[in-house]
This record gives C-alpha cells, sequence and structure tokens, in this order.
C-alpha cells in the first residue's frame, strides 16, 4: 500500500521524471504536466556528480544514462595564458560510493530523453504542452486545473516546475531566485583528444573558464564572468562575444573557439539562488528541485539535489500508508538542511571570487560539501 494512489507533477525536467518513474514503478497513477511543447533537443551539457549518478541507479536508469555520457574521475586546473599548462589534478569525492564514477558529463537533451524513456515505460502519463493554471485543496485531495479546463482530482500535487515555478506561487511561496552577481556562457563543441576530465581556468578576463566532456566527440565549455544584461543580444554578437572573452586561454581552448567561429551556439543566462527554509508543503501541495532551492554551479551539485528530493519524497509516499504530518517532517529534516548546505556553498564559492578574495579556503569548502554528499540523503 502507498501513501497516495494519484499524482499529478508539473515540469518533465530531471526532477520531475525522476518523481514520476519512481512512483510509476509502485503502481502509482501519475501525470506529468509539461508546459513546453515538446521534449528538450537543445542545450548545452550537464555535469553530474556521484550522488546524482547513485539516484539514476535507484529509477533503474544508470546504465542507459552511463552510455550515453562521459563518467571521468578527478579535476584539472590550467593556467590561463600561452601552453595553458595544468597547475593542479585534483581528486574527486566519490560522492556516489564506490559503485560509480565521480562524475559524469552528459548532453542535456540526451538526459532528458532517457528519463522520459523510463517514466513512460513505468507507465506515467507525460503531456507536452499543458500548464497547471490552478488548485484547490481539501483535506486529502487536491483538485488540478490544467490549461484553465476541468479540474482533475488527485492525492498529491508535485511542483518540479523550475526556477520560476508555477506551483510554488499557486501556494503562496513568496521565495523567488535573485541573482548572484555572475553570468555564464555556455557552447557545445567537439571534443579535443586530450580533455578526458572537467578542466578550470582561473584568472584572466573572467572568473571561470572551463569545460567538460559529455560523449565521445562532445563536450561543453563556460565562461563565467560579471552578470552583465546579455539576453538580447544576436547569434552572432553571442559568439563573438565568447570568442573574445575566451582568447586568453590557450590549449583545448583553440579547438572549442574553431567550433564557436563555425557556428556553434552560444547560451547566455545568470546564477540565481534561492531556498525555501522553511516547509516545501502546503497540504497536498509539494515543491521540489529548482522550485525548492537554486545556486549557482560552482560544485556541479544543482541537479543532483533536485534528484535527491525526488527520491526522498517517493521512497516516503511509496513506504507509507498516508501522507500525514510524520511524512512531512522526515522529508524536510532530510531535504532542507542538506539542499542549504549546497546553496550556502555554492553562493560562496561564487562569491569570493567577486570579492578577489585570495585567502579563501575554497578547496577545504568544496571537500567538506563532498563529504556530506557521500553520505545518501
Amino acid at each position: 500500500m502507498t501513501a497516495v494512489q494519484k499524482v499529478a507533477i508539473a515540469g518533465a525536467g530531471v526532477t520531475g521524471l525522476a518523481a514520476a518513474i519512481q512512483l510509476a514503478k509502485a503502481g502509482v497513477h501519475v501525470d506529468v504536466f509539461e508546459v513546453k511543447p515538446e521534449p528538450s533537443t537543445h542545450g548545452s551539457g550537464i555535469s553530474l556528480q556521484g550522488n546524482a549518478l547513485r539516484v539514476f541507479d535507484a529509477l533503474g536508469a544508470w546504465n542507459d544514462i552511463r552510455a550515453a555520457g562521459f563518467p571521468f574521475e578527478g579535476l584539472n586546473l590550467r593556467a590561463p595564458g600561452p601552453g595553458a599548462r595544468i597547475v593542479a589534478e585534483l581528486p574527486d569525492v566519490k560522492t556516489g560510493g564506490p559503485d560509480y564514477p565521480a562524475a559524469m558529463g552528459m548532453p542535456r537533451a540526451d538526459l532528458a530523453r532517457i528519463l522520459l524513456e523510463h517514466a513512460r515505460a513505468a507507465g506515467a502519463d507525460v503531456h507536452f504542452g499543458t500548464k497547471i493554471t490552478g488548485l484547490q485543496q481539501a483535506d486529502d485531495t487536491v483538485d488540478v486545473l490544467v490549461d484553465g479546463q476541468s479540474a482533475r482530482r488527485y492525492d498529491l500535487l508535485i511542483g518540479a516546475d523550475g526556477l520560476h515555478s508555477a506551483v510554488r506561487e499557486l501556494v503562496g511561496i513568496d521565495a523567488k531566485p535573485e541573482p548572484t552577481g555572475m553570468g555564464i556562457w555556455r557552447a557545445f563543441v567537439s571534443r579535443p583528444a586530450e580533455v578526458v576530465r572537467s578542466e578550470l581556468y582561473y584568472g584572466g578576463p573572467v572568473y571561470i573558464a572551463g569545460y567538460t566532456p559529455t560523449g565521445d566527440d562532445t563536450m561543453y565549455a563556460i565562461l563565467v564572468e560579471r552578470a552583465q544584461d546579455r539576453f538580447d543580444v544576436s547569434a552572432d554578437d553571442a559568439r563573438s562575444i565568447m570568442l573574445e572573452a575566451s582568447r586568453a586561454y590557450d590549449g583545448p581552448w583553440n579547438s572549442i573557439r574553431a567550433d564557436i567561429e563555425a557556428g556553434a551556439t552560444a547560451n547566455y543566462t545568470w546564477f540565481t539562488k534561492h531556498l525555501v527554509e522553511g516547509e516545501w508543503n502546503r497540504g497536498r501541495v509539494v515543491i521540489i528541485g529548482d522550485a525548492a532551492h537554486s545556486c549557482p554551479p560552482t560544485i556541479a551539485q544543482g541537479a543532483a539535489q533536485g534528484l535527491e528530493d525526488a527520491l526522498v519524497l517517493t521512497e516516503l509516499l511509496t513506504s507509507r500508508d498516508s501522507v500525514d504530518a510524520s511524512l512531512w517532517t522526515e522529508f524536510h529534516e532530510r531535504r532542507v538542511p542538506r539542499a542549504k548546505a549546497v546553496v550556502e556553498a555554492s553562493v560562496q564559492l561564487g562569491q569570493w571570487q567577486i570579492d578577489g578574495n585570495r585567502d579563501a579556503d575554497a578547496g577545504g569548502l568544496i571537500f567538506g560539501i563532498s563529504q556530506q554528499m557521500a553520505v545518501p540523503a
């Protein structure tokens, strides 16, 4: 017996689909409502730490995801300037435990495709081009309005609908993402054979330059700068900006620039932060993932935290007989402090760079958070 029999999920991203898979596998009827008209086939890459890989295994999707990505161990730090010499080869904490790589990169579109396939195979109904526009709660049900049409009744609504969550707004939670002062350029490019793990360059004209392998022939490159209003620049201007900002970086960046000059798309966004520090549920509605917390990708834990939210929530829903106060207490005790630690550490790392703090113990902070994440949520 599960605590719920019929669940609606807002959002078909990584977090929402992870929740859908686990609930559907347990025999729960699941409807996923995604505002986008179709599955995403665009985007750059994503970095996944070991604790995210551990969740994929629990979902039953690990073999497919591993085959589509690029597992690796360790992190290289390079110096800006001619030669891009490697100044440090750092080990990674295996946050997923010894059975998984320390980290992995993969194309975002492939990750979305694989999780969607597993959700549908488990029995979840995924509806693209639909939006939850209203809700009405009773003691043990929630009526969900979809596209302004007649309501559908569920035992629970999970808001996994991202940074600008409609569900978060509908239940009156006023926490919203705030800019941290940094912006990031991303480009999906070809992988030189010498790139076999993430590499970062500190110093030069931007805060961070780097790249992560995502497959045998692909990787994504990043440049992190002071946040600027870059959102309306043309595709050609975006490529020009990324090219010019990267010229201080040698080594594999020469290949990256060649791909950008050949037409690789340059995307820009700002880093944000927010955390709902109190309860994430309002009655029979709960928010998880980016709807509940966001942070800069300075320790690559954003996706992992959303996946952990989904895994812990569905574990409780499928192992209990009812949705009661004790379920929510355990959920929040297991998730809120952990997400808070990641958000605060990620923001602090970025702020030290903005402030030019050369005495900060960035390595110590990253190692400490990694040790926390190595303990299953």
